[in-house]
């Protein structure tokens, strides 16, 4: 992986999680963030995909756009424009640089960093019946950044251009580029503790009093 890696995250100035080595995700395949919208936009589960496109990693790829970018890959000798640059877009797309067979749908750079950066190729645990049981769904692939925080440092490191050793204050004072627990504060999309383990059930009764499950074709995902 080149030591080059162009961050430049709007409103949040970290590099992304990249995906450039995705060894440690086996045989399972990527669908991309519109698979997971499909439950994840729902309020009842908390609309996670709306908190990602208000966040920095829905803005991933467009950051390399910029003239910041520009200036950048030109200082670094990069040979193409940042958003075409593998250096760059290994932590500002998911699944770049990943075989074609790894990707069951196909992923629109413009998605920039989503869902499967950091919880994995979701093909086998994007069921409801699935990600419903937390254990099933590591055990079909689902990764937990907050128990490896590899999945984040791989990109948020000081090889980044941007990198900021200051960027975080910790308790005793300390300062920090990278902090795992302040940086998830600054993209929190977490279930609702009364959701997470009880979504099927609370789906069914919703369903039973008529309510919609969120505007979305309830069985889209179980494709």
């Amino acid at each position: 992986m080149s030591g080059i890696r162009i961050g430049l995250v709007v409103g949040f100035g970290l590099l992304v999680f990249g995906m450039g080595n995705t060894a440690s995700a086996k045989e399972h395949l990527f669908v991309g963030v519109a698979k997971c919208r499909t439950c994840h936009k729902k309020e009842l589960i908390g609309n996670q995909y709306g908190e990602w496109q208000k966040g920095p990693h829905a803005k991933a790829f467009t950051t390399l756009q910029g003239d910041k970018a520009a200036k950048i890959a030109k200082e670094k000798g990069l040979a193409k424009p940042a958003h075409e640059s593998p250096e760059c877009l290994e932590c500002h797309v998911t699944a770049h640089g990943v075989a074609p067979a790894r990707i069951r749908y196909p992923i629109k750079p413009g998605d920039g960093v989503q869902c499967e950066s950091c919880h994995g190729p979701g093909n086998d645990y994007r069921k409801k019946t699935v990600m419903s049981d937390e254990k099933k769904a590591i055990a079909a692939g689902m990764w937990q950044p907050g128990k490896d925080q590899k999945l984040c440092t791989s990109c948020h490191n000081d090889k980044s251009p941007s990198w900021d050793p200051k960027k975080f204050k910790l308790a005793d004072g300390k300062t920090v580029g990278f902090d795992y627990e302040q940086a998830m504060e600054k993209i929190a999309h977490a279930i609702p503790k009364d959701v997470k383990g009880h979504y099927l059930e609370l789906l069914a009764k919703k369903k039973a009093q008529g309510g919609a499950g969120g505007g979305v074709a309830d069985d889209e995902e179980e494709e």
